[in-house]
């Protein structure tokens, strides 16, 4: 186990390497400066911003104090906000992003996995056939389309929620349900069709025999062992709420750190675009090595696997 921690480690550790050197060079490398929208500047002010922020010393200079930062977690102050740090942003933003992701998360795990067992159980009745279009309806919309959908239903057309910003917990429904529809309908099919292959395995006749009622052997048996590639899947799936949350929190006015994200994108704020590119990368990079371990837990078989190669 130890051997399988410390793969696993190093792993983590170089592919964070590799995103800050990639993020680092692109950022670097693009047309343009922080400071090329500012209108009506003499050039003698832009020159002595450019030195106040370091951007006119020598690559490897900016690159060692680029990787120092990332280290101690002083990834340097806003170019656009001016007494902001990218670290403040982070923390006063990031809450509330981790607020409207879990939402979305527990949304599209009971979800997609009530309607995948619902679609194995009651295969090719209307049941399956309906939240199979569900699903397939929820992967082909893009998420904020359905976000303003959901907007003209219930926030115009039936007033029952606000329209948008962010305080109370009414205002975190209709982004959270947003952001969980393309994950609960790849979960809904994942769920689905793995029931559908263990309810024709032989454990579950034996388990028949037995005189088990349909109720247990589908938790126990069906559900527990169908919901294996479920677990695999939440690397991918946090990655896609988190993600999908730039352009959901732009819809709905939320001051998450997807927003600021966008905002730093359209005013080429260098340090936030590159701070929280990496946080994002560090979240995400540490979700799947925690759900690589959990998963070597549940099936000792990928750890042994994973140990010998």
């Amino acid at each position: 186990m130890a051997k399988y921690l410390a793969k696993k480690a190093i792993i983590l550790i170089s592919s964070l390497f590799v995103v800050a050197t990639l993020t680092f060079a692109l950022m670097h490398n693009i047309p343009g400066d922080p400071f090329t929208q500012e209108k009506a500047v003499p050039k003698e002010i832009l020159q002595a911003m450019v030195r106040h922020y370091g951007l006119d010393d020598p690559w490897y200079l900016q690159y060692a104090r680029y990787l120092k930062g990332l280290i101690t977690f002083d990834l340097g102050p806003s170019f656009k906000y001016q007494g902001r740090s990218v670290s403040e942003i982070i923390f006063e933003s990031f809450p509330v992003s981790l607020q409207l992701g879990m939402e979305a998360l527990l949304i599209a795990l009971f979800l997609g996995t009530g309607l995948g067992c619902i679609a194995s159980l009651k295969q090719t009745k209307w049941q399956d056939h309906f939240a199979m279009l569900v699903a397939v309806l929820w992967i082909s919309v893009p998420s904020f389309i359905f976000a303003t959908f959901l907007q003209y239903i219930f926030c115009l057309r039936w007033e029952l929620l606000p329209v948008a910003r962010w305080g109370a917990f009414q205002h975190s429904i209709l982004p959270a349900i947003s952001l969980a529809a393309l994950p609960t309908a790849f979960i809904a099919r994942l769920v689905r069709a793995n029931m559908i292959e263990t309810l024709h395995q032989d454990f579950i006749q034996t388990a028949k025999s037995k005189g088990l009622s349909s109720f247990q052997i589908t938790i126990r048996h069906i559900l527990r062992n169908s919901l294996l590639p479920v677990v695999a899947y939440l690397g991918p799936l946090v990655s896609s709420i988190f993600t999908g949350s730039f352009a959901v929190e732009k819809v709905f006015g939320i001051p998450g750190l997807g927003q600021w994200f966008i905002t730093s994108i359209i005013n080429r704020d260098y340090t936030v675009i590159m701070g929280v590119t990496i946080f994002y990368s560090a979240i995400l990079m540490v979700v799947n090595f925690l759900i690589d371990i959990f998963y070597g837990i549940l099936d000792p078989r990928i750890r042994i696997i994973d140990e010998v190669q």
